[in-house]
């Protein structure tokens, strides 16, 4: 028996657009280390993992993410 995907949060709510002011959304997909997840395991679709980058990244130029954590 094969391993089931994981099914994309985002289009299970329908989100539209990801916002980068959710931190507390934005937090599930970041390591402890500040690495942004891999679509492969986070299992978000390919359309909601680049707007979850788009957004992760436009987040930390506005400082509201941290670019590393030590």
């Amino acid at each position: 028996m094969a391993p089931r995907g994981k099914s994309c949060d985002f289009c299970a709510n329908s989100v539209n657009k990801i916002d980068y002011k959710k931190i507390n959304i934005l937090q599930k997909y970041i390591t402890d280390r500040g690495k942004i997840l891999p679509r492969r395991i986070s299992g978000n679709c390919a359309r909601h993992q680049r707007q979850l980058t788009k957004a992760i990244k436009q987040a930390r130029s506005v400082a509201l993410l941290p670019y590393k954590i030590d």
